[in-house]
């Protein structure tokens, strides 16, 4: 099989691939311990060095521990959980209801993942044609750290139902900052097996083979590529889990 020489050793792509699998989003096991200096500093450089269209680089960091302004983002996701609740009938609305959705005061440490809109100014190299790039280059940091954070044995929640216009009061934001992520941090208990919403049997992981396609939407690969092979094989395959 041909490696480059640019590639990394087995142990560390091993770790790399682990990281992926093991990523969990974190509700409920969130410990009360502290997040050291040093491994927040970590998580925060791992997401700085995410790449960006242009180098544009439009992330800001917003570390929170106060418990005051946590209560306010509490309040912020509670009114909008209400309204979300209104979207379901029935057990699928009852079975909602009993998901927990956000750790905001069960974590030590919450973090929101900011979007400066005009950061590099009115011309961006790459940004001519698709303006959103300074977003989705945004969502790189936020998996970049959340890949640390799973290396350095920190549990991370994405908590999505909040209303952005009043997060963003909440925070002091300048008008041409976007609150894209906000995040609850800390050590927990444990990485369940497989993500939450799968566990309670909510969605379950699409079959990659499905997804996949050939020189144009819908087109399957045909039987003899090796890709299509290969898909075939690890279909069922748990991804690996080293304890």
């Amino acid at each position: 099989m041909t490696r480059s020489h640019h590639s990394f050793s087995e142990e560390e792509r091993q770790g790399l691939y682990r990281a992926i699998f093991e990523r969990r989003d974190v509700r409920s096991q969130f410990l009360p311990d502290p997040i050291p200096t040093d491994v927040l500093g970590r998580l925060l450089e791992a997401a700085h060095h995410a790449p960006s269209v242009g180098f544009m680089q439009p992330w800001d960091f917003l570390v929170i521990d106060s418990i005051e302004v946590r209560r306010r983002v509490l309040d912020n996701f509670e009114r909008e959980n209400a309204r979300a609740t209104e979207n379901y009938e029935g057990e699928q609305r009852a079975a909602y209801s009993a998901l927990k959705l956000q750790g905001i005061l069960d974590s030590p440490l919450n973090l929101c993942i900011t979007c400066d809109r005009s950061r590099g100014g009115p011309t961006v190299l790459g940004r001519n044609s698709i303006v959103e790039t300074d977003l989705f280059s945004t969502c790189l940091a936020v998996q970049n750290l959340w890949l640390a954070a799973r290396a350095e044995g920190i549990g991370v929640g994405w908590v999505s139902i909040l209303d952005q216009q009043r997060l963003a009061r909440v925070l002091g934001l300048p008008t041409t900052v976007y609150p894209l992520a906000y995040l609850c941090l800390g050590y927990v208990s444990e990485f369940l097996e497989q993500p939450e919403l799968e566990a309670r049997g909510w969605r379950s992981r699409l079959p990659l083979q499905e997804l996949v396609h050939h020189n144009g939407w819908h087109q399957p690969l045909q039987d003899e590529h090796p890709l299509a092979e290969w898909l075939v094989q690890h279909s069922s395959r748990q991804p690996p889990r080293k304890e």
